[in-house]
């Protein structure tokens, strides 16, 4: 039997491995997962709730029926951001307007992950509803990064990322709408996975933008989640959403050479403001690209610039509808205090949905108002629609985009808390993609000089992960390894 701490070590493909030769059962490999995050979670509270006994069940049944080669996550812990609807959990959406919402289905996600043989063991924490990008925002508590516990894991799959980086399980699921995966993936030194818009179902998955939330896998290296992905991937009845176009053979990846690569590097990205430690492993990263003779090319997408803008309005005003269902009558909190029909709409409203959440309700209905949707919502339509082209266009003259996920590392609590306009605008650099529905893998380039984690993200043609992963196993063979999160609290 393995130590608990070999156990944690491993990636997916390498518990796989040992699970089918008989060298660890799944029963011993999630308990060690269990007990990995019992020991961290009192310092980075990644977890909204661990499903200990569930999970030890099932592991336990696996191991009764054997071995089976046939289901590609048999045996393996996997972790949910709590907008994944699991049957017999809570699922809370970080908020507490659905802190006692019991689901009688499961996610599409959920339900392949288990026909694959994976174990659920944990919903891990998120900003409220999904809106956020450093998971300060969850109504139950912020979740802090292994690397430096004063700052933030990002978000808003910032409980997912920090899991993985604090070895709690070798994979994990999360939603991005404008970043959500990319962004905190890259400040907690893990690899997350934004697969095209409709590869995966959003069927299960509290909404916050549907036409912009896209689930995919976070792992600690590129092949890993290249299995999560297929897994999971492909068109489901439930949800009108999901694509048809089929899903590419993912079990045998091979990185290209890389003096084949071309690569458009998008100056409205990469002429911003960085700080000197991310700029510093940024550089690096292009150099180690250029040395193995890969080709750069400066590119111009100039609606770039409005990205920000138009991404705030849309996502607002999807969020505005999405969230106008829990009320306090139909399901949500309701308020025990008694009035008319309007005062309790208000007052659970209130109560039951955080102050990030209201704001973004608040703008979102005010773009799709009368006397103003033209004015914001269809402007920000099109200009979407713009991004949208020239995302392609210059896809159709480079194979990948090249860009930075932040301009900054991960930033200590409460920067921003006061200045949200601010942090929306750290968002620049990954909420493009979103809108443009394409696929994007984010990846560590390496550490800065104060011991935090920089990423950088690779964008490729929309319904061509095995090309976008394939390429990322060049980038990582590139970049250099990242040591164990310090979990110092400087």
């Amino acid at each position: 039997m393995a130590s608990d701490t070999t156990l944690t070590s491993l990636t997916l493909a390498e518990a796989r491995e040992g699970l089918l030769k008989r060298a660890f059962s799944s029963a011993e490999l999630v308990r060690a997962c269990l007990d990995r995050t019992d020991e961290t979670e009192p310092k980075i509270r990644a977890c909204l709730r661990v499903l200990r006994d569930q999970a030890l069940a099932d592991a336990a049944a696996l191991d009764a029926a054997g071995p089976d080669p046939s289901r590609s996550l048999w045996g393996l812990p996997v972790t949910v951001k709590d907008v994944f609807l699991v049957r017999g959990a809570p699922s809370t959406a970080g908020s507490r307007m659905l802190e006692s919402y019991m689901p009688g289905f499961e996610a599409g996600v959920v339900t392949r992950l288990r026909e694959a043989g994976a174990v659920i063991t944990a919903k891990t924490n998120l900003d409220e509803f999904a809106m956020g990008s450093s998971t300060e925002f969850s109504a139950y508590h912020p979740t802090r990064n292994p690397w430096n516990l004063s700052r933030v894991p990002g978000g808003s799959s910032g409980g997912a990322a920090a899991g993985i980086s604090a070895r709690q399980a070798p994979g994990a699921f999360g939603t991005d709408t404008g970043g959500s995966i990319r962004q905190p993936a890259a400040l907690c030194g893990c690899t997350g996975l934004k697969p095209t818009y409709g590869r995966v179902s959003r069927y299960g998955i509290v909404a916050y933008g549907s036409s912009l939330d896209q689930a995919g896998p976070l792992a600690r290296n590129v092949r890993d989640c290249g299995m999560l992905l297929a897994a999971v991937a492909g068109p489901d009845g439930s949800d009108s959403t999901s694509s048809r176009v089929p899903t590419e053979d993912l079990s045998a990846l091979a990185p290209p050479a890389a003096r084949s690569l071309r690569l458009a590097l998008p100056r409205e990205l990469w002429e911003g403001r960085f700080e000197p430690e991310v700029e510093k492993v940024l550089g690096a990263a292009r150099s180690l690209l250029e040395g193995a003779g890969a080709s750069l090319e400066t590119v111009s997408m100039p609606s770039l610039r409005y990205s920000v803008a138009a991404y705030y309005v849309l996502a607002a005003a999807e969020a505005s509808t999405n969230l106008a269902r829990y009320d306090g009558v139909r399901y949500g909190y309701r308020t025990p205090a008694k009035g008319d029909l309007l005062s309790l709409y208000r007052e659970s409203r209130t109560a039951g949905l955080g102050p990030e959440a209201r704001r973004r309700i608040l703008l979102g209905t005010f773009a799709l108002s009368s006397g103003y949707y033209d004015a914001y919502y269809k402007k920000a339509a099109q200009v979407r629609r713009l991004i949208h082209d020239e995302y392609v266009e210059t896809l159709r003259k480079h194979d990948f985009i090249l860009a930075p996920v932040s301009s900054i590392p991960a930033w200590p609590f409460g920067s921003f808390t006061e200045d949200p306009l601010t942090q929306y605008q750290l968002d620049v650099m990954t909420l493009p993609l979103n809108l443009a529905g394409g696929p994007g893998l984010s990846l560590p380039a390496g550490l800065g000089g104060d011991g935090l984690p920089v990423g950088i993200q690779i964008l490729g043609p929309h319904f061509r992960e095995k090309a976008l992963l394939e390429a990322g196993l060049l980038l990582e063979s590139l970049f250099p390894r990242l040591p164990e999160p310090s979990f110092a609290e400087s």
